[in-house]
């Protein structure tokens, strides 16, 4: 069937990327993979901060403000997982749409259909169903730039005129959600550009990265002291806290009191976490490179154990290259050798957990592919291309478990933040003004997008504990309750109020202000 036919084309492009996504989410289940997402959902529906959140500053860029004015207008409606699950279908349609040109001169439709529906198994399911909103940048900005890079050599006109700005537009959304992970999905597919379009194919990634550019230093430019303090305690939290690049160093008792709190992730007391802190208070952490180059080997074990089906497409796409000319084959096979290197980098300088792998992965092996099929005329020989389709159904069979194993453990984690929330926070009585607790974050992890966890209103929480601590709506909220932005006199505020509920391990109110002043309360691990 040829793309002209129109069912079986937007069957397969459009049908089996929204049928992959819909059945996950209501019969697989989806999931948070980290407690990340949950604690954005109490900022936007102003559950954790004095009103909802409509700039979080550092990403979400317009959403933000999008997704908390839906949470006003219908809140009892999972506009977070409604919206991103929306642009990780998207992704996945632009993505399934390069397939399938690459795969046209190839195969029958019904071929086609069964290695897209493979594909977008094992490529495609782990972001639906293991979720984190960094993926949905890295795989948009991505596929935005492989499809317009492919249409910019399609045989209509209209399909050529339309490509750079529609996906200049797919870009600016992604890079929206995450600037760094829109940036490096769009990165990791340059490569491909000037062999899937046709002449000027190069400036798709071209104007993508001068679009982020400007994207970036207008967010510069107008970021106000209060945010572009917070972009800077974020980066040196990250430091500590993410990457591992420094070690505490304290020099006086008010420093070590900071480094306990910075390492139970509690940043709201800006008297003894600031700037000059962890400039002072951290060192460069001694034999880094020796301590990360020593864990590769597990990390790789790892990585192969994960994404086993992936790397068994790229070692598949590597066999059928191997009859092409040595100049062709070249490209894809120093393709993948960038790729590794580019893992290899971000496993030793920063970290490389699964809402980076899979996408990364996931981008890598359609772009090699694509260069595989930009030489013409190759046909691989017969006993290669009979190997296709059972090395791919054996992917298929063994990810099926895999996916089943992670269905029972992500529903056993659900199972007990929703128990421990439910512990925790009950049912407030009507006395109740605000909810103060610490470790709570414990409980967000392996939620699901499309719950409503917490009730749609209440009193609000403040949170002494996870990143949020850090957003410019904190001091905000504890001015709303106390009349005071400071933490320390916030807290000693509502130490001495009998409308306030602790949770978690948080001290009784009236030995709070002493517990303070010797320190953050120790969280349960």
């Amino acid at each position: 069937m040829t793309h002209a036919s129109g069912l079986g084309y937007w069957g397969r492009v459009v049908g089996l990327p929204a049928l992959l996504v819909l059945l996950t989410a209501t019969v697989l289940g989806s999931h948070y993979e980290t407690n990340d997402d949950f604690s954005i959902t109490l900022l936007l529906r102003g559950r954790t901060a004095a009103a909802p959140v409509t700039n979080l500053h550092l990403y979400l860029h317009g959403w933000a403000w999008l997704l908390a004015r839906l949470y006003q207008l219908a809140p009892e409606l999972p506009w977070y997982g409604l919206v991103l699950y929306l642009l990780l279908t998207l992704a996945l349609v632009l993505l399934t749409a390069v397939l399938e040109r690459l795969l046209q001169p190839h195969t029958s439709a019904w071929q086609r259909a069964g290695l897209l529906a493979a594909f977008l198994l094992l490529a495609g399911l782990e972001h639906a169903q293991w979720f984190n909103y960094v993926r949905v940048p890295l795989l948009l900005a991505g596929a935005a730039v492989l499809w317009a890079t492919r249409q910019s050599g399609a045989p209509l006109p209209a399909a050529r005129r339309w490509a750079l700005p529609l996906g200049l537009l797919i870009f600016v959304a992604a890079w929206a959600v995450r600037p760094s992970a829109a940036v490096l999905g769009a990165a990791v597919v340059a490569p491909a550009a000037g062999l899937l379009g046709g002449p000027g194919a190069w400036r798709v990634p071209a104007a993508a990265a001068v679009v982020a550019l400007l994207l970036g230093l207008l967010v510069q430019l107008t970021r106000s002291p209060e945010a572009a303090r917070y972009r800077r305690l974020d980066v040196l939290k990250s430091e500590v806290l993410d990457y591992g690049w420094r070690v505490p160093a304290p020099r006086t008792a008010a420093d070590r009191l900071g480094v306990r709190a910075v390492a139970q992730w509690a940043f709201g007391d800006s008297t003894l976490v600031n700037e000059a802190f962890f400039q002072r208070a951290y060192q460069p952490k001694p034999r880094f490179v020796a301590e990360r180059l020593a864990g590769l080997l597990p990390a790789a074990a790892q990585l192969m154990r994960d994404y086993f089906p992936l790397l068994g497409i790229s070692a598949l796409l590597l066999l059928l290259g191997s009859s092409q000319p040595a100049a062709t084959r070249r490209r894809p096979q120093l393709y993948v050798l960038g790729l590794v290197l580019l893992l290899l980098g971000l496993q030793l300088g920063l970290k490389l957990p699964p809402r980076l792998a899979g996408p990364l992965l996931t981008l890598g092996v359609l772009t090699q592919l694509a260069l595989l099929a930009a030489a013409q005329p190759w046909r691989p020989p017969a006993w290669q291309r009979r190997l296709v389709l059972p090395v791919m159904a054996l992917l298929v069979g063994a990810y099926g478990y895999k996916v089943l194993h992670r269905r029972q453990v992500l529903e056993a984690e659900e199972r007990r933040s929703l128990a421990l929330l439910r512990a925790q926070l009950g049912q407030p009585p009507p006395a109740v003004r605000a909810v103060v607790g610490a470790g709570l974050e414990a409980a967000f992890k392996s939620l699901s997008p499309f719950r409503q966890y917490v009730p749609v209103a209440g009193p609000p929480w403040l949170l002494l504990t996870g990143w949020p601590t850090l957003d410019p709506s904190q001091a905000r909220l504890r001015q709303q309750l106390t009349g005071a932005r400071a933490q320390p006199e916030a807290l000693r505020r509502l130490a001495r109020r009998a409308d306030i509920r602790w949770l978690g391990p948080v001290p009784p109110a009236r030995s709070l202000p002493e517990t303070h002043r010797a320190g953050p309360p120790e969280l349960p691990r």
